[in-house]
């Protein structure tokens, strides 16, 4: 199970902190990633870490967003600055067994419920 937190309302130009904790049967999970859907549109790829802490970001997050995991804690973090407009969307927190780092959402094996973020102009 994934849990995901940490969204709100921000200032364009401000700074968030999305978490996911996953439960249960941890030892299954490597890659973890995020995944973002705007109203409207298709759900899109973020970031995403593997449980050796090799990360890729996708274009729109490099720069501005870093991702970070503690597996002591099972937990996946993805801290979000510079926040634009654009960037509004439920965060998706999901994970894979595998421990290639890729960005299609139809290849990741466990999923957790969305996390809003509003980014206001």
């Amino acid at each position: 199970q994934l849990q995901a937190s940490g969204g709100g309302l921000v200032q364009a130009g401000g700074s968030l902190t999305l978490s996911c904790a996953a439960s249960g049967r941890t030892f299954r999970i490597n890659v973890m990633g995020w995944f973002r859907q705007a109203p409207g549109k298709e759900r899109e790829f973020v970031a995403a870490i593997s449980l050796s802490g090799d990360k890729y970001y996708a274009d729109s997050a490099k720069g501005r967003f870093t991702m970070s995991r503690d597996n002591a804690r099972n937990t996946v973090y993805l801290q979000m600055k510079s926040l634009k407009a654009e960037d509004t969307a439920i965060y998706y927190c999901a994970a894979r067994r595998s421990s290639v780092i890729i960005r299609t959402r139809q290849e990741y094996d466990y999923w957790g419920q969305g996390t809003e973020v509003t980014v206001s102009s």
